[in-house]
């Protein structure tokens, strides 16, 4: 099985993510979030599933939010907020096994086996 990873093509903890997927013979396909991703779709489950430890509250582009914008983010608007901001997408966000993981953790690595 494939395991799908939704970042971007130029993050260095996505392509980690992948590289020591492959090395341990697991497939994994990086899927681009701005690019490739249909986040109207995929944005309602991820959320259903891990809230909003979706967010990458550390990130440069979270941080030149406005007060309003970050405000948001704790609301019922955060679909819209990630939909017109995928960068602010904690990454990588992987699907696998019928389970949503978040970042490229120790707990994720676990997870994955």
């Amino acid at each position: 099985m494939t395991l799908k990873l939704y970042g971007l093509k130029n993050c260095d903890t996505c392509k980690k993510a992948v590289k020591e997927l492959e090395a341990s013979g697991r497939d994994a396909e990086l899927v681009d979030i701005r690019a490739e991703a249909d986040l109207a779709v995929k944005l309602p489950r991820w959320l259903a599933a891990v809230g909003d430890k979706l967010v990458n509250r550390s990130s440069t582009t979270w941080r030149n939010l406005s007060d309003a914008d970050k405000a948001r983010a704790g609301g019922v608007s955060l679909e819209g907020l990630l939909l017109g901001n995928p960068t602010l997408i904690k990454r990588p966000v992987i699907e696998a096994d019928g389970e949503i993981l978040v970042g490229w953790t120790a707990e994720t690595k676990a997870k994955i086996g």
